[in-house]
């Protein structure tokens, strides 16, 4: 094995009562591909903080090509050639890349933007990457930004990069273009560290994968003796199963029939174009698309939180046979027609959760309003905060902490919790399970057939192409706001849905 790059030793750090990490030793060594695993609290962003200068270790000792080193901010991370490209990427929209790029650095002499670019066209010849050193970001693909934010970090010189979930919002095929960039690195003696959740991508890029478990590290294994259960069982500690259950139901019940729907971004941009689906109880109707092609704006427009344009139709038909047209009514307006509707939205924290309530405030937004004396009464929702965390396992002191004090796994918990605990005749969710670790996932994808058996129509929008498809009983897809095939859930491949994405394949389309 190489030298090491990396070494960390005994770090611990504590927030107020909770101990993120508890004396964890972590070697990374010279041109290799370390996964780091756990589950939703174990510590594992917090670790890679610490060693990227966010945060500051409690305790421990950390060692950078054998010499110890004081890592107190990100610049001191950058001295040592240590950079992290995180989950929700740092980028100027308005700037182009070379813009970006040089954004925040202290360089010699008059800043010169044709040099700049030449810099990153050698960067990216290099290592693999297709990128414009003169496209603004506003015009970028999410695998553009990404490979951007990667670019930013080898531009600085780093030799040790972390990637917080590479590969959450890609294609199959843009996966693996990164997998032969981030190989490439590798050659070139890099160490790169990766937090991912997808442990068939774990098993195929990387070296080593290393594993943590409430603040500690449960081991380090090499990939090749790895398999998706044995991993698993040591994040969690104990024995599970890992099949996704895709249970049949013989009645169904039109809930949604969507005609024509189209709407626009607020700068005008057409984002769903003529878009036309019905949505049965009884059934998972998975969503697949490249992030930005339209899925947020179809739930929202469903929800009553988007404008549509005109011709659009989005009718409801309840359990009696009764229909109600959505368009052009407010959230409210639709509650009070007797829509039973639960939304998870994308943006869990701007739109689905306030940040500085605790749990019961927050079970309280979805039935305040509900209720015939000006008085609110808190037990009900505390006793549903109180069920919420017991039967997610939501890592939190108590349920009267401040959402925003919680982990982005945990936030997640409280809010698919509530939605589902609305008894909704339809349930839309966007990425449900982002941020989730294996064991939960699996819970909430229980929690989502439950659901489709009590004879709900349950819309899923879904990043991990292999779970849509153990999954959804039909996958429409979207590419560029249009839809472009639903499929069978149970007969449609990877590759087809990947290039349906991409805009590879047509045709297939059966809006029923």
């Amino acid at each position: 094995m190489a030298d090491i790059a990396v070494e960390m030793r005994g770090i611990t750090k504590v927030f107020g009562s909770t101990i993120a990490n508890h004396k964890v030793d972590l070697e990374v060594y010279k041109g290799e591909i370390l996964s780091l695993l756990g589950e939703n609290g174990s510590g594992k962003t917090t670790l890679m903080n610490v060693l990227s200068g966010l945060y500051y270790p409690d305790e421990g000792k950390i060692f950078v090509n054998g010499e110890e080193v004081q890592i107190r901010d990100p610049k001191d991370a950058y001295d040592l050639k240590i950079g992290m490209v995180h989950q929700h990427f740092k980028l100027v929209d308005v700037f182009t890349a070379a813009e970006n790029v040089v954004l925040g650095l202290d360089e010699e002499g008059r800043y010169d933007l044709s040099v700049t670019a030449e810099k990153v066209d050698a960067i990216a010849k290099r290592y693999g990457f297709n990128i414009n050193p003169y496209e603004k970001v506003y015009d970028m693909t999410v695998s553009e930004k990404q490979t951007l934010e990667i670019i930013k970090q080898l531009y600085r010189g780093c030799n040790i990069l972390i990637l917080d979930e590479p590969t959450a919002v890609l294609t199959p095929q843009e996966a693996q273009k990164l997998f032969n960039v981030i190989r490439n690195m590798r050659k070139d003696g890099k160490s790169i560290i990766i937090i991912t959740h997808k442990l068939q991508e774990v098993l195929e890029i990387s070296d080593r994968v290393a594993i943590l478990r409430k603040g500690e590290l449960a081991g380090i294994v090499p990939t090749k003796e790895a398999t998706e259960l044995s991993l698993t069982e040591m994040m969690v500690g104990e024995k599970v199963e890992l099949n996704i259950d895709r249970p049949a139901v013989e009645k169904k019940h039109l809930r949604l029939d969507v005609k024509h729907l189209s709407c626009r971004n607020n700068e005008g941009v057409l984002v769903l174009d003529d878009v036309n689906f019905k949505a049965y109880s009884g059934e998972i109707l998975g969503i697949a698309g490249i992030s930005g092609c339209g899925q947020k704006e179809l739930l929202e427009s469903i929800a009553g939180l988007q404008r549509t344009e005109p011709g659009a139709t989005i009718m409801y038909t309840d359990k009696h046979g009764e229909t109600k047209d959505l368009v052009g009514k407010t959230p409210r307006k639709i509650h009070d027609l007797g829509v039973a509707l639960s939304f998870v939205p994308e943006d869990r924290l701007g739109m689905g959760l306030v940040g500085s309530m605790n749990l019961i405030e927050n079970m309280l937004l979805k039935s305040y309003n509900d209720g015939a004396s000006p008085m609110i009464h808190t037990g009900p929702s505390r006793e549903l905060a109180e069920d919420i965390k017991q039967e997610l396992d939501v890592q939190t002191p108590s349920i009267t902490t401040p959402i925003k004090d919680l982990s982005g796994g945990n936030v997640q918990k409280v809010l698919v919790g509530r939605e589902i605990a609305a008894s909704p005749s339809v349930l839309m969710t966007a990425y449900a399970v982002r941020g989730l670790d294996i064991n939960t996932s699996y819970t909430i994808y229980d929690l989502l057939n439950q659901q489709k058996m009590d004879d709900v129509a349950v819309i899923y929008v879904g990043e991990d192409l292999d779970v849509l498809l153990a999954l959804s009983d039909r996958i429409m897809v979207l590419c560029g706001g249009k839809l472009n095939g639903i499929l069978d859930g149970r007969t449609a491949t990877k590759e087809e849905v990947g290039l349906r994405m991409t805009n590879m394949m047509e045709g297939g389309t059966d809006n029923g």
